[in-house]
């Protein structure tokens, strides 16, 4: 049984295993040990402790975590040994020293995007991008004037580069920002080399204070104008955070309840079709695919879910500076992941349009035993072991039969009235459906089945059509028209109201309002012959019928028509 140490390295605190909290403090004792010259030592010291305890952050997963002998180690690898980095303390000097014996070349692979507020005129974004690029800074405030001047936008991008940029501050960071390894001899060479630039700024500023009068006046202008633009550069940093952090509780806000509403929703409907859950069928029955509804749930939610977790990271990212990202290994999984689906769902879709790209239809016309002068009656019929209700809709739903078939039941049945020069009535029954090819759509609409009776001058038609629920959902539709003889008398009941409201297009010879009444047959028309009877007499005798392509007038004696035709009258008597 090993015992654990507590310590604070850096302001942040560890559990470590005692073997290990050995091997660092030797570690750490090698290395002051190293550092002969007093000058910036414990600036280094510090620098490095801090870089130690960020890998240890890297390398701990939780609060609780131990620190082993393990983690010391690689750290240790990382950072190199002291006597790795044995820098002569003349190398600071003009003359040129030999450097250490492990590589510490800037490679612009490993830098990271820092503001360089050390060098900066206003905020450090361009020393910090010319950092991450490797190019002279020249070019990227060049490149800022252009679009200061010239698009317009720059300042826009440059603000929003200086609140997502942070700043190098520490020496790890700046260090990381110029792309060279965080380790002892890298961090000894930027504290001294701070240093060295403090004392070149004293011997200068003493020099000035030697020189003439002007040149105090000329450093009390520059330091005053560099105080008024730093503090400007506060106060629109200061606003511009609130507008950032703004955004970000937005982002986190959408991105949280888009993921909450997807996973409450689509697992919710996952479950329900895994267990069965009544009402599913219905989906069932359009899907061609035949993929499980808990599969297509759950592509869903991954194909619109993954997008709002990032938004919601973004957000978080915003808020919180020094929040971790998901990783390398996180990410491109999440990235695979969410294309797999994108071209999973993307097939499925292509699929199911396919389904519904050709049409085709099946008629079926039966002669009637109804002659001119003949009265014919006219009536709906329900399915009455489903539902007693009789109306004309465009949706389905799932019936079962006495046998226990699942069939498809809608009521989408469309009844159309026209006039014909035969001897005899007829009915055409019309049978359309959609389907990936001609002669799928076209066996998908024979297999529907619609009936109809004639019995003593009565035509009993069914307001609703059935078909095996094998068949699938595909736009199908029955459409029935009447031809009836001219001079022969139609009677209609009420409740075909819905099912031959049509548009002008059909040419339909009766109008809604009709029902009820006896009504004679003339060419593309029809008389009512009881109309006078009715106490509503004045508005059964004549009707206006208003569409977006014309206007029709009717009463008892004319007939006028305003349409792209122009203006049609014509005797109802002839």
């Amino acid at each position: 049984m090993n015992k654990t140490v507590n310590i604070n390295l850096a302001g942040i605190f560890f559990h470590i295993d005692e073997d290990a909290y050995s091997k660092l403090q030797r570690y750490l004792e090698a290395i002051k040990r190293s550092f002969t010259d007093p000058q910036g030592r414990n600036e280094i010291i510090s620098d490095i402790e801090a870089r130690i305890a960020e890998l240890f952050n890297e390398r701990v997963q939780n609060e609780k975590q131990v620190v082993s002998v393990k983690e010391v180690e690689e750290v240790i690898a990382i950072m190199g040994q002291p006597e790795d980095y044995a820098v002569d303390e003349e190398i600071f000097e003009d003359e040129p020293k030999q450097q250490y014996s492990r590589s510490t070349s800037t490679s612009s692979n490993n830098r990271k995007l820092f503001r360089d507020t050390e060098n900066a005129y206003i905020g450090g974004v361009s020393a910090g991008l010319s950092h991450y690029l490797g190019i002279d800074p020249l070019w990227i405030r060049l490149i800022w004037v252009l679009l200061f001047f010239g698009a317009g936008t720059g300042i826009f991008i440059y603000i929003l580069l200086w609140i997502l940029m942070p700043a190098a501050e520490t020496t790890a960071e700046k260090l990381a920002m110029s792309g060279k390894p965080v380790n002892i001899t890298n961090i000894e060479e930027k504290v001294k080399e701070g240093f060295s630039n403090v004392k070149e700024s004293l011997e200068d500023a003493a020099d000035k204070i030697k020189s003439a009068d002007y040149n105090k006046t000329g450093d009390r202008v520059q330091s005053a104008s560099r105080s008024f633009f730093d503090a400007l550069g506060n106060i629109i940093m200061f606003f511009f955070k609130i507008i950032a952090k703004f955004i970000g509780i937005i982002l986190m806000i959408v991105g949280a309840s888009t993921l909450i509403g997807l996973v409450v929703g689509l697992l919710s409907i996952g479950v329900a079709d895994i267990f069965h859950f009544p009402g599913l069928d219905m989906a069932d029955i359009v899907n061609s695919t035949n993929l499980p509804i808990w599969l297509v749930s759950l592509l869903t939610l991954f194909a619109v879910g993954i997008p709002f977790f990032y938004i919601f990271i973004l957000g978080l990212k915003i808020l919180v500076v020094n929040i971790k990202s998901p990783g390398k290994i996180a990410n491109f999984s999440l990235i695979g992941l969410w294309l797999a689906t994108i071209i999973t769902l993307s097939v499925f879709a292509a699929r199911e349009v396919t389904e519904f790209a050709r049409e085709a239809s099946v008629t079926n016309r039966t002669e009637l035993n109804i002659k001119t002068n003949d009265t014919l009656y006219v009536k709906m019929a329900a399915n009455e072991q489903y539902s007693s209700y009789v109306h004309r809709d465009y949706d389905f739903d799932i019936y079962y039969d006495e046998n226990d078939n699942r069939m498809i039941y809608s009521n989408n049945v469309r009844l159309i009235f026209r006039s014909t020069k035969d001897s005899l009535a007829s009915v055409s029954v019309e049978k359309t459906s959609r389907g990936n090819s001609y002669q799928n759509a076209k066996e998908r609409a024979s297999n529907v089945n619609y009936n109809h009776a004639f019995v003593n001058n009565e035509l009993l038609l069914d307001g609703y059509f059935l078909t095996d629920a094998e068949n699938k959902f595909r736009d199908q539709e029955v459409e029935v028209t009447l031809y009836l003889p001219e001079g022969s008398i139609v009677y209609i009941d009420d409740n075909t109201y819905s099912f031959h409201s049509n548009y002008r297009y059909y040419r339909d010879i009766i109008d809604n309002g009709n029902e009820e009444h006896y009504l004679k047959v003339i060419k593309d028309d029809v008389i009512c012959l009881d109309c006078g009877e009715s106490s509503n007499n004045d508005n059964e005798k004549s009707s206006l019928k208003m569409d977006k392509d014309s206007i029709e007038y009717k009463d008892e004696e004319v007939k006028a028509t305003i349409d792209s035709n122009g203006i049609s009258i014509k005797s109802t008597n002839n």
